[in-house]
């Protein structure tokens, strides 16, 4: 889950032994092995509140050092995570880095919804009353 998890979040690191450096932004990330043995850049010294944080880009650092991402779930009350760092890279624009993507699916879902409604109640407007 955790290297399908950092891939699709972006948060994928450099492995060793190349330097822990945002390809993006040339800035120095802390890099942390996953359960997977993958690495993930995460925004260093950077705690935050985890209900702060989308879903999917809530990582923790059990105390052996390793991350793992806490997925959509929702985070347990007073809990803080860590933030892959492409989320906070000067090198890319929110559109790059889309944090939100489920909130793009649910809207998507919710666009075909309306607009199938709308079909319908068109459509039933303009039967002739055959009864």
């Amino acid at each position: 889950m955790d290297r399908t998890q950092a891939a699709h979040d972006g948060a994928t690191g450099p492995e060793p032994p190349a330097p822990p450096v945002c390809p993006h932004c040339r800035l120095t990330g802390e890099r942390r092995l996953t359960y997977t043995g993958r690495h993930v850049l995460l925004e260093p010294l950077l705690t935050v509140p985890a209900h702060l944080v989308p879903g999917g880009h809530r990582w923790y650092v059990d105390a052996d050092g390793r991350a793992w991402n806490g997925g959509l779930g929702e985070p347990p009350p007073g809990s803080v995570c860590r933030i892959p760092h492409r989320l906070a890279c000067p090198g890319l624009s929110l559109d790059d880095i889309e944090p939100w993507r489920w909130l793009a699916a649910v809207r998507a879902e919710n666009t075909r919804r309306a607009t199938r409604r709308a079909c319908e109640d068109d459509f039933r407007g303009t039967l002739p009353d055959a009864g």
